[in-house]
């Protein structure tokens, strides 16, 4: 099984039902399908940078799971059929990604408070 992760974008004005619903039939695809569910994440409601089918706002989700490339093709088309989505992308990740395999904060900020103490030392 190979690791992948799907944002979906459904409409901005879905009910809380409407949500439950939909976060339950992803993940019984996903358990049909034989694949391992990780998480689903509501990142709430955005501006899209397009309209999209008459919407300028909509709800975005971020689903993370291990599967074959079968089950993306059922996930995809039943997001196809779905009319409270409005867009989707799926993705294979390559390797697990962390928080602590990011570049540290600390090391960019102490270059640039030292950059600004040499130059204030040149400019008196």
């Amino acid at each position: 099984m190979r690791m992948y992760e799907t944002i979906f974008i459904v409409q901005p004005d879905l009910g809380d039902e409407d949500l439950k619903g939909l976060s339950a039939k992803v993940q019984e695809v996903i358990a049909g399908g034989k694949g391992n569910f990780k998480k689903l994440e509501d990142w709430g409601v955005r501006k899209l940078a397009y309209p999209i089918s008459k919407f300028t706002r909509g709800r975005y989700y971020y689903l993370r799971f291990d599967a074959d490339a079968a089950l993306i093709a059922e996930l995809e088309r039943r997001f196809r059929l779905d009319d409270r989505v409005v867009r989707y992308q799926s993705v294979k990740l390559e390797k697990e990604t962390a928080p602590s395999a990011a570049a540290p904060v600390v090391e960019v900020e102490e270059t640039v408070a030292a950059e600004t103490e040499e130059s204030a030392a040149e400019s008196e």
